[in-house]
């Protein structure tokens, strides 16, 4: 028997339980810094948020706002902008749509089938960003302008009429949002196509399954997590988007950010803030919905 088993109070087991105790303490030091992050700009902005948008709508900048818990802001907000709110989340489930549809064969062809070019190809999805957003966006201007070929090429197809233009139009918005955010949803979908192992596809086809079965039965439920994560990456961030809408379409196409952008220019900070909180109000409510039926557990 050792002589720590002597010690007075049982010196072993005393030093054995301070060890855990020491590791978990040096968890919650690592964890510190990020903690300190979120509670600064995230928690205390949300806080900030909040409080504004019960202020009394009828201060100004000039004589400053009171806190009244005027609860009317929402009520308010809801029924002048309901509009654009709706139109926002229409837009932004039409984008993260065309993304699944033009994002999934991509993200698959790069796994699957890019051998030594895979590197090149994912470069090449990254490579907007290495511009600025705006100037992409403002790009689509030329590319969808009335005298430009994209325009010329569908009146003489006679897709568009002698006077048709896609410029200031939803679909220029949608164009624009699908555009900039594609990469978000093929990033994340290759890499759960990434590791997909190549064995179970080989079992599938050895049991006489087609390529089709093979993808819908193997492929897809496997990849669920990468779709599930790129497609709230691109909705997300497409719902609250105002650059698009502001730069290619017209003031019928306007989005919830547009209206935010310019009630908080106009110094309306009760309003703004109201608009802004149903806005992450509802696109909480859409995730959680999202992603319980999507059924993937390591994202609820």
């Amino acid at each position: 028997m050792s002589a720590a088993s002597h010690l007075p109070g049982g010196g072993a087991s005393a030093a054995s339980d301070d060890a855990p105790r020491k590791r978990g303490l040096g968890g919650y030091l690592l964890l510190s810094p990020g903690g300190l992050w979120l509670v600064v700009f995230f928690v205390v902005p949300t806080v900030t948020l909040v409080a504004t948008s019960l202020y009394d709508p009828s201060g100004s900048l000039q004589l400053g706002y009171a806190m009244t818990w005027h609860w009317q802001n929402y009520t308010d907000a809801v029924v002048d902008y309901g509009p654009q709110l709706l139109r926002s989340l229409q837009y932004a489930v039409i984008a993260t749509i065309a993304c699944v549809l033009m994002g999934y064969p991509l993200a698959y062809a790069i796994a699957f089938k890019g051998g030594r070019f895979k590197n090149l190809m994912l470069v090449a999805v990254i490579a907007p960003f290495f511009t600025s957003f705006l100037v992409r966006t403002l790009s689509w201007q030329y590319i969808l302008g009335d005298n430009e070929a994209v325009v010329s090429l569908l009146r003489w197809l006679h897709v568009l009429g002698p006077e048709g233009h896609l410029l200031a139009t939803p679909f220029a918005v949608i164009t624009g949002l699908t555009y900039n955010f594609l990469p978000f949803l093929v990033l994340p979908l290759y890499a759960s196509l990434e590791k997909v192992d190549r064995r179970l596809l080989e079992a599938a086809s050895d049991l006489y399954a087609s390529p089709f079965t093979a993808f819908r039965k193997v492929t897809l439920p496997l990849s669920m997590p990468g779709l599930v994560a790129g497609t709230l990456l691109t909705f997300i961030p497409a719902a609250g988007d105002y650059i698009n809408s502001e730069l290619l379409g017209n003031p019928t196409t306007r989005m919830v950010g547009n209206e935010i952008q310019d009630l908080f220019a106009a110094g309306d900070y009760p309003t703004a803030s109201s608009l802004s909180v149903i806005l992450m109000a509802a696109i909480v409510l859409l995730v959680a919905i999202y992603v319980r039926r999507a059924g993937t557990e390591e994202l609820v």
